[in-house]
């Protein structure tokens, strides 16, 4: 009895756990299926959200590679018109060669062809005419086409001279280093004679740099200002009415001591005298503001030409700071190689405004070839207008005779035809217009 208590018991007790653990089984079941719908929701916004975006980003790239297109569109259609440019460009020489021919081909076929088709009166009043028209035409035509031969001519002489002039400033910067060398010795007199030198290098170098004296610089120009007179050494012009001062200054006193003595105390000495005259002469040229001689066609710097190289060169390497020390009084120092340059650079500048002056001169010409053309078309027009009218005048009037009963034509043949005596007779062909005039009015 015990025995079957005690299974009891134990049955009922797993039962129990049984219950309990299914109880707890599915209350977890549960909770875990609303966790699992919870985040089966959650997936699913995300979702949603993840396609927006990528919806979003899909407008976005195809809007990006629309405008990439257009951008390569933009590109292809800059290159295309800058290829007809330049294929313009090209052929715009071509097109002014051939254009005197090509004028002159169209008067000659339309003058032709007016007057091949009117009468020789009407021929002779209108070829006069023509000609009155043409001739200055013509006239113009040919200077034009001197003035395009004229500005290549000049454009290859340019050339031509820049060339020769790289060449005369390698041969003159030569000569003039091994002049200025032999001349030391020479030019130990006063100061005087060595400033003439000075200035006989000083006008050798503007001879060779291809400018024109009275036209691109002037020499010892005496100029008035506050009531001083200034007289600078050379002026050189340049376009748009600018001007550059050129001042000649030459040390030689102590720089030949300096070349000549052998005593390293004494040299030094001398050395130091030939540095502070350079500085003197700065000085004494910046206290004449040559810089604001012309206003504000002025540039703000005078070139200061040093006739002897070694001397120069001396100067420089015992005082590095004197092209600061000059600039600082708006003075560029200069020597004959540097001039030279400096002077034919300023002449290649001047031969390319003339080469533009000529090109504008062109354009203008070329501008008045083409009002003269379209006025001479109006003329030929009007011309085929009074041309057009007599024809017409003309027509009726033949009409008047030949065509429509009893014709003047007509009537004069059967004048003829009852015995009147005549010695001529109507055209044939006017005759046979006439009768078939007058039987298509009958019909």
């Amino acid at each position: 009895m015990t025995t079957l208590i005690f299974i009891l018991s134990l049955v009922a007790t797993f039962g129990v756990g049984l219950l309990i653990s299914w109880l707890f089984a599915k209350n977890k079941y549960v909770k875990s299926r609303r966790s699992f719908i919870s985040n089966i929701a959650s997936l699913s916004n995300e979702k949603e959200k993840l396609e927006m975006m990528v919806g979003q980003a899909n407008r976005e790239l195809k809007e990006e590679r629309d405008k990439v297109i257009e951008l390569n569109q933009n590109v292809a259609s800059l290159e295309t018109s800058k290829d007809h440019l330049i294929v313009q460009l090209q052929t715009q020489k071509s097109d002014i060669e051939k254009l005197e021919n090509k004028l002159a081909k169209e008067f000659e076929n339309l003058a032709n062809r007016i007057l091949d088709e009117k009468s020789e009166k009407m021929s002779r009043v209108h070829g006069e005419t023509l000609k009155s028209i043409l001739t200055p035409l013509k006239e113009r035509i040919h200077a034009f086409e001197e003035k395009v031969e004229r500005s290549h001519k000049d454009n290859l002489e340019r050339h031509a001279g820049m060339k020769q002039m790289v060449y005369d400033l390698r041969e003159l910067g030569i000569k003039m280093s091994e002049d200025a060398q032999n001349l030391t010795n020479a030019l130990k007199g006063s100061s005087k004679t060595q400033g003439a030198w000075g200035e006989m290098i000083l006008e050798r170098i503007l001879e060779r740099s291809g400018l024109v004296k009275g036209r691109e610089y002037s020499v010892q120009e005496s100029i008035s200002i506050d009531g001083k007179r200034l007289r600078p050494d050379v002026i050189i012009n340049l376009p748009d009415e600018k001007k550059i001062v050129v001042d000649s200054k030459v040390t030689l006193k102590a720089f030949e001591r300096f070349a000549s003595e052998e005593d390293p105390l004494a040299k030094q000495q001398h050395l130091k005298n030939h540095v502070q005259s350079f500085k003197n002469h700065l000085k004494n040229l910046a206290g004449k503001e040559y810089d604001k001689l012309y206003g504000i066609n002025s540039p703000d710097f005078v070139l200061m030409f040093v006739a002897l190289e070694p001397a120069f060169n001396t100067a420089i390497r015992n005082f590095p700071d004197i092209y600061d020390y000059a600039f600082e009084r708006n003075i560029i120092i200069v020597g004959p190689s540097t001039l030279l340059a400096t002077l034919m650079t300023i002449s290649s500048i001047w031969k390319q405004e003339y080469q533009n002056e000529n090109v504008l001169e062109i354009a203008r010409e070329s501008g008045l070839l083409y009002d003269k053309f379209v006025g001479f078309i109006q003329d030929l027009s009007e011309v085929g207008k009074k041309l057009d009218g007599s024809r017409r005048s003309f027509e009726r009037a033949m009409n008047k005779l030949s065509l429509g009963t009893g014709n003047l034509v007509r009537r004069a043949e059967k004048i003829r035809e009852l015995g009147a005596k005549a010695k001529k007779e109507i055209p044939t062909n006017l005759v046979k217009k006439s009768k078939e005039g007058e039987q298509l009015e009958i019909n």
